[in-house]
């Protein structure tokens, strides 16, 4: 059962250390590890739920007064990993749904529930860099399935409180994909 884990730093360089002691510490892969508009430092690693919590547990420790936050998501869906490492199936549906969220967390959470929700394809996840820490996830299929996986992926960022905004454009044009992509 693969689980992700999210850590976020306040300091540039305490985040770059903590990276180096998540990887140690526990059987994870390091999915995403980048400066994040304000200047903070996040850090995404996957493995099975126990190797990641204790990574979590020691790059929690490694922060200490610099930890702004730290997710554990037991049992994330594939295809969040997938969008995230760049590693997705592109093949485009008859809708694309856009989610977007106030942070990188919150986007995770979102893609979560929305794949989880409906048989969509998340395609993209944009992950604070350079939007002002906001994050998007770009999915697609039918527009019935796109407009409930949107609808599940948004009520769980708005459970946080991460929610901003979310669309759903049925038959979208060949160069809307192609820009996203």
């Amino acid at each position: 059962m693969e689980a992700i884990g999210i850590l976020e730093s306040n300091s540039i360089a305490k985040g770059i250390e903590a990276m180096d002691v998540v990887l140690k510490a526990a059987d994870t892969r390091l999915l995403y590890a980048k400066t994040v508009c304000p200047g903070k430092y996040t850090i995404l690693f996957y493995g099975d739920v126990a190797a990641v919590q204790a990574a979590m547990d020691a790059g929690s420790q490694s922060l200490a007064h610099h930890l702004v936050d730290s997710v554990v998501i037991p049992r994330i869906h594939p295809q969040v990993i997938q969008a995230i490492g760049l590693s997705t199936d592109t093949k485009q549906g008859n809708a694309m749904g856009i989610m977007e969220f106030y942070s990188v967390a919150g986007a995770v959470y979102g893609a979560d529930a929305a794949v989880k929700a409906a048989e969509v394809t998340l395609l993209d996840m944009r992950l604070g860099m350079g939007i002002g820490g906001k994050s998007f996830a770009v999915l697609t299929g039918d527009v019935a399935a796109v407009k409930e996986a949107v609808e599940c992926g948004m009520a769980e960022g708005e459970r946080r409180g991460l929610a901003v905004e979310s669309v759903v454009i049925p038959g979208p044009r060949e160069e809307v994909f192609s820009q996203l992509m």
